[in-house]
């Protein structure tokens, strides 16, 4: 990696003088971060969502040709990635909201992990919808 250009340094923060030394400690200002786990939330969001859209896809498009097998099994993938974005999502707005000391890294992305935990809960409740849709085709 290529070091920092002068437009790029950051002065530092502040420079205390170690006693008795010719040294000192050096505090930088550190930017902040984009959460990961927000990151993740988002991804697991939109990925419940896109099976979601499989379950029904499947449910309808075959519902004499067992769709309502591969609706359960893609509901399940669904249910499991929305619950797990909500889940996600939560622990990042948590490390989000988390004070931190001036000198540690500052986490961004609280948008991000409310988009996370909202696709997740419409994917986890739309693969459900799904599968009963399918269920319901299939008996009648």
């Amino acid at each position: 990696m290529a070091p920092p250009t002068d437009d790029q340094r950051r002065p530092p923060k502040r420079v205390e003088r170690v006693s008795g030394t010719p040294f000192g400690v050096v505090h930088l200002d550190v930017a902040p971060v984009t959460s990961g786990l927000a990151i993740g939330a988002l991804v697991a969001g939109i990925a419940s969502v896109l099976v979601s859209l499989l379950v029904i896809c499947f449910g309808v498009a075959f519902k004499n040709d067992g769709g309502a097998w591969a609706s359960g099994a893609f509901a399940a993938l669904g249910v499991l990635a929305g619950g797990a974005a909500v889940v996600i999502g939560l622990l990042g707005q948590r490390q989000i909201r988390r004070p931190t000391a001036p000198s540690a890294v500052q986490f961004t992305g609280r948008g991000l992990a409310m988009v996370g935990i909202s696709c997740g809960a419409a994917g986890g409740l739309l693969s459900v919808l799904g599968l009963g849709l399918a269920l319901l085709l299939t008996v009648t």
